[in-house]
């Protein structure tokens, strides 16, 4: 690994947040807005202005130590984790390329797909041709709870921000292509995680990330991922601190397959551990 090289994978991670211009700040096009509580004059305000090219914003606040942990939105990011979960992900397949874990990538959830476009620029820097970069994910949101079969799932609002979350398959490609990084290393699986990862063509995985939010999307990911996972690879979850859902799906999950593992914070959200048996 050269000098170069490094500089290039940390180039990536700040890229993908965009954490190189927040000083700019940020404006999200607004469309709909009720004014004084009346009457909703924005999208016709919108419109005509389109006509001419420009568009009605409102200005993001934000601070850089939310960018840091992941604590905000990002309005052109290419993903929302923030710093310290994507220092987490470039220590975790540096160390399994570094000794020899056998096994390839995935990403369960991945919005505009940023995360995985990290794992697959970290293998391009350290010259990795024999791992894949498995990106999961419905690319339509989030399902409604299922909450006669997972009671923790009760109340889970995630599938209403489907206009946020909801990314399409053909905008992730897009966003690997921008940096050189879609190529035949890099395998989708669209659709519901309890269809797809059950019978995904995945033999061995070194790095396994969670982050489906819900109770249901994490326990389909460990019942199907976690027993593909080498020992000395990582199991990484983006939403333990976050959604109390997920972090029972982890509980439950290890207490029943007795996985007793560290669990080590990455950043009050976000959580890993390295498989030891």
């Amino acid at each position: 690994m050269t000098a170069i090289n490094e500089k290039y994978i940390d180039l990536m991670k700040n890229v993908l947040i965009d954490m190189h211009r927040i000083e700019k700040g940020e404006y999200l096009p607004v469309a709909k807005m009720t004014l004084f509580g009346k009457k909703k004059v924005w999208g016709v305000l919108d419109k005509w202005m389109k006509s001419y090219g420009m568009a009605v914003c409102k200005e993001v606040k934000f601070t850089p130590d939310q960018r840091l942990t992941g604590r905000d939105w990002p309005v052109n990011a290419d993903s929302m984790i923030g710093l310290k979960r994507m220092e987490n992900i470039e220590y975790c397949v540096k160390e399994v390329i570094r000794n020899n874990v056998p096994g390839d990538l995935i990403e369960t959830g991945v919005w505009r797909g940023g995360a995985t476009i990290f794992m697959r620029a970290i293998l391009y820097a350290f010259g990795v041709t024999d791992r894949t970069v498995w990106v999961a994910d419905s690319f339509e949101g989030l399902p409604k709870p299922d909450e006669a079969k997972y009671e923790a799932d009760k109340g889970d609002i995630h599938h209403i921000y489907h206009k946020e979350l909801a990314i399409p398959l053909e905008s992730v490609q897009y966003n690997f292509k921008k940096y050189g990084l879609l190529d035949n290393q890099v395998k989708f699986l669209k659709g519901w995680f309890k269809d797809t990862l059950p019978t995904a063509p995945i033999k061995q995985l070194a790095v396994a990330r969670l982050d489906g939010d819900m109770y249901e999307s994490t326990i389909d990911a460990l019942n199907s991922l976690y027993p593909k996972l080498s020992v000395g690879g990582f199991l990484i979850v983006d939403d333990w601190g976050a959604v109390e859902g997920c972090r029972k799906a982890v509980l439950d999950y290890r207490e029943k397959h007795g996985i007793t593992e560290e669990i080590i914070d990455i950043d009050g959200l976000g959580v890993y551990w390295k498989r030891e048996r």
